[in-house]
């Protein structure tokens, strides 16, 4: 006897909206509320009064949660959270459907230790320190006029353009050698150490200065490492440390001769303003026409009163006054002579700030106009200008080969007028003949 062959139940089609608001329910179902321990990296307060940051396990382990806290939870946390502390969470997982990203709404936080990275800074500064390489008696004074200045820092960072655009403003007279390197990852230690054992061996700059942009505990790491810190310490040439915000602190800054809160700040301390300089020049001279004066007028008493010891006043004071005559004579000539010649040298170094601001205010044009070019050049819109478009795997990464892909991945791909959402049916290697 047949029986007839039962119907397939209906495949159900989910909305994206929909599908990730039954995902965040269902999380919500699974975990209830959850505690989880880890080190806080990325922590940013908004203007709002909620915080964002991702929790990551102490052990380095590649794992890393995004996590919300709202206004109401955070100001009832009773401690400063700052990256690299260990802390204990407690709230629930759910999906921020507006990136489909998964995320632990925190309920509360309890600090329960000052966390791994925090922990070797603060042992690492101990040892050092009590090594004498942060004593005040062995940092150096910076010279008062430099006439070229060293810049350890990377070639793309904005640290280098803020320095740049500091010296050219306030002494545009100053050269500016730059030493490439690296200031964040794994190997920014070996060669921030390098770039300084270069500047040291070529001597060719009176001030150092050590600068990079702002960032998190684990982006400023590279300062805090041993070996560049040592560095820091040995450098024979006088060493400003701008690197970070002004809220930001490395060992690099304990080490260094001066410590300035930011690379403009650090520029600003190594090369005094035009202005500063002039002033100080005419001090001198002042101080030099008023020595000459003191001195000519001691030598005129001297000679009066030698002349009252004579034997015979009268003449002995006629041949004084004249030979006081003909000494203040001089000492005019030579006030007028000396006046001039620091008058015509004061001009002469004017007119060189002045050239020299020109050339370096020109160079500077030159040197924006042509990262501006190859940034231009590098903009990713303009390649989806081209017809192009960018495709990313379900974690936000861009995928560069199908052979990463695999049946059933999604994808999404962002042209220059709008994106889509897909799912992958096939991977085919390519071939020569399906190349374009």
């Amino acid at each position: 006897m047949n029986t007839p062959a039962r119907a397939a139940p209906a495949r159900q089609v989910w909305g994206v909206a929909a599908l990730l608001l039954a995902a965040g329910d269902a999380l919500a179902a699974r975990f209830g509320a959850v505690s989880v321990r880890g080190e806080l990296s990325g922590f940013t307060r908004a203007p709002s009064g909620h915080c964002y940051f991702t929790l990551k396990d102490a052990d380095g382990a590649a794992g890393a949660l995004r996590c919300a806290m709202f206004r109401r939870v955070a100001a009832m946390v009773d401690f400063t959270p700052r990256d690299g502390q260990e802390v204990e969470l407690r709230g629930r997982m759910a999906v921020y459907e507006a990136r489909g990203e998964l995320q632990l709404v925190v309920e509360a936080m309890q600090s329960v230790g000052a966390g791994s990275l925090y922990e070797q800074f603060l042992r690492l500064k101990a040892r050092l320190e009590a090594l004498g390489l942060f004593d005040p008696a062995r940092k150096r004074r910076l010279p008062r006029f430099p006439r070229r200045v060293g810049v350890v820092t990377s070639l793309g960072a904005a640290a280098l353009h803020d320095v740049l655009t500091a010296l050219a403003r306030r002494a545009p007279h100053v050269e500016v050698v730059v030493y490439p390197s690296l200031v964040q990852g794994a190997e920014a230690p070996a060669a921030l150490v390098a770039a300084l054992g270069r500047a040291a061996q070529r001597a060719e700059v009176d001030t150092l200065i050590l600068a990079r942009g702002g960032g998190s505990l684990e982006d400023l790491w590279a300062f805090n490492d041993e070996q560049v810190v040592r560095a820091v310490a040995a450098s024979p040439i006088p060493l400003v440390c701008g690197v970070g915000h002004e809220t930001d602190v490395t060992l690099a800054d304990f080490a260094a001769d001066l410590r300035a809160p930011t690379p403009t700040a650090a520029a600003e301390l190594v090369a005094p303003a035009q202005a500063e300089s002039l002033a100080q020049l005419e001090a001198i001279a002042h101080r030099l026409r008023t020595l000459v004066h003191r001195r000519l007028d001691s030598q005129a008493q001297h000679l009066d009163r030698r002349a009252m010891q004579l034997a015979r006043p009268a003449q002995a004071l006629a041949r004084h006054a004249q030979r006081l005559e003909l000494l203040d004579a001089r000492r005019q000539q030579a006030l007028r002579q000396w006046l001039q010649r620091a008058v015509q040298s004061q001009e002469q170094l004017q007119a060189r700030l002045q050239r020299a601001q020109a050339v370096r205010l020109a160079s500077a044009d030159t040197r924006l106009q042509t990262l501006s070019a190859r940034l231009t050049a590098l903009d990713p819109r303009r390649v989806l200008q081209r017809g192009y478009a960018w495709v990313t795997g379900e974690d936000g990464r861009a995928i560069v080969s199908a052979a990463t892909l695999a049946p059933g991945a999604r994808i999404a791909a962002v042209w220059r007028d709008g994106s889509a959402q897909a799912v992958v049916e096939a991977v085919q290697p390519a071939s020569p003949d399906s190349l374009v």
